[in-house]
């Protein structure tokens, strides 16, 4: 009888001592889910800062496209304008050139200084926009690098967490396991059988 009241206690003290490391396991548990749900908070945040400045980028890029074309069109209305200038100049240059051919010979000065400074505006225009495409180009290529190393890092942020709760996945099975032999060792010891009750 003795030994018998000794296993009883021993048998007491094995459960509450396995209540109190499973409580403890899922407290454990339940703050290694808030870290786990903080990070990918985190994450969500960065991804959504990713999203705004791509936006951002993208609106910048139409602002330039539309300046660019707005600068061709003053281009455009200039060439037109000094064709036109010109073409009224070689009028003025035909009806006047019998009496005045002092001032034929100024007109001709004057028009090639027009055909230099169009010259000059040309290359100008020419050379603000190959900078402006070149600026296009490389914010184009600055984004879509932006945009691969975002990818990159969300997958791989994805990855480790998938990682992550597998492997705690797999630990709380494993726990689960042994609660359950334990316990159905305690109820064999008892006499019980674990399907009956």
């Amino acid at each position: 009888m003795p030994p018998k009241k000794k296993t009883k206690k021993i048998t007491k003290k094995n459960p509450e001592k396995s209540e109190n490391d499973l409580e403890a396991k899922y407290r454990r548990s339940i703050l290694d889910v808030a870290i786990l749900q903080d990070h990918i908070a985190l994450h969500c945040e960065s991804v959504i800062k990713v999203q705004s400045d791509r936006i951002d980028l993208r609106r910048r890029l139409r602002d330039m496209e539309q300046k660019l074309q707005h600068e061709r069109q003053d281009h455009r209305d200039v060439n037109s304008d000094l064709s036109r200038q010109y073409k009224t100049m070689q009028t003025e240059l035909t009806n006047k050139a019998k009496r005045m051919e002092k001032e034929v010979s100024q007109l001709k000065e004057d028009l090639v200084l027009c055909q230099e400074e169009l010259r000059k505006e040309k290359r100008e225009r020419e050379q603000v926009q190959q900078e402006k495409e070149a600026i296009i180009a490389d914010l184009q290529h600055k984004l879509d690098n932006m945009e691969t190393d975002y990818e990159k890092i969300l997958h791989e942020t994805l990855d480790s967490l998938t990682s992550q709760l597998s492997v705690a996945r797999q630990g709380w099975e494993d726990k689960h396991t042994t609660l359950r032999q334990n316990y159905k060792e305690l109820l064999s010891d008892f006499g019980l059988n674990a399907l009956h009750i």
